[in-house]
């Protein structure tokens, strides 16, 4: 499959459209309006999404390719320049994830809006965006796990076939999209039983953490802080410990959404509690 929707735009050589960056736009827009849904259902103004998205998404970006690069230093010591290059790959989902996390942190604060009510609004759509980029590394043939020599499970959605290496390899991509896909139906169906504030935020990091540590193990381009030691999985470990202890502080009531009467409510006359 060709890796540009478009090739050479306006023809101008060169300045081509990837398939990538159209799957990835594609995630983000329905993450948007499925955030913009959520809050309205809960009586907020779907402007906060707008608002929020304008600071996210760029900075999720950066996330991105700060992460790849900090662990990927030596592909970029000897040439810096080459960090502002993103049309040549290397972007980290746990990187946009931080970004969009520190984005929400500041977000709240400067517009005094309860910190895990904001994160429940928008933590559905981010594993709805994640579900659907995995799909660019289809496109790129990329992110695939181990070769698979036996011709009985030489078949997709079980393996891909790499052309670049004339073989055919564990599809990793697939497994994580859909693992997420799954993750989202629980999060979506918990949201819906007025679960307390956080809780979908602590279930996507215990959920998430979990498929992605076994799915990175299966990986042959993983990120490594050393030999044998993967940072994803590391950061998985990670997730799924802050998760526990989440639902742990919820349950005793010790992290609560504080009410809100701000800007952003569609009924000024409502709390949000």
């Amino acid at each position: 499959m060709n890796r540009f929707a478009v090739e050479s735009l306006f023809g101008i050589e060169g300045l081509n459209i990837a398939w990538y960056g159209v799957i990835i736009a594609c995630g983000i827009i329905l993450g948007i309006l499925l955030a913009m849904h959520r809050a309205k259902q809960r009586g907020l103004n779907p402007d906060i999404i707008l608002d929020f998205a304008f600071w996210a998404v760029p900075l999720s970006v950066i996330g991105a390719r700060l992460y790849y690069v900090i662990f990927e230093w030596e592909m970029y010591a000897g040439d810096p320049s080459r960090i502002f290059a993103v049309n040549q790959g290397g972007l980290a989902i746990y990187g946009a994830v931080i970004g969009g996390i520190i984005t929400v942190v500041i977000f709240c604060r400067l517009n005094k809006f309860p910190l895990v009510t904001m994160f429940d609004l928008v933590v559905p759509s981010l594993i709805l965006g994640q579900a659907i980029g995995r799909w660019g590394n289809f496109v790129n043939q990329e992110a695939f796990g181990n070769i698979i020599t036996n011709p009985q499970w030489q078949f997709f959605p079980f393996a891909v076939y790499i052309e670049q290496l004339g073989e055919w390899h564990q599809a990793t991509f697939f497994y994580e999209s859909t693992w997420n896909i799954t993750l989202l139906i629980i999060v979506l169906l918990l949201s819906r039983q007025n679960v307390k504030d956080g809780t979908l935020l602590s279930t996507y990091f215990i959920g998430y953490g979990i498929g992605r540590f076994l799915i990175e193990g299966l990986r042959t381009d993983s990120l490594y802080i050393m030999p044998g030691i993967r940072v994803s999985q590391m950061v998985s470990l990670l997730l799924i410990a802050v998760g526990i202890v989440m639902l742990i502080l919820i349950r005793k009531g010790v992290l609560k959404a504080p009410p809100y009467d701000g800007k952003y409510l569609l009924n000024q006359t409502k709390h949000l509690s």
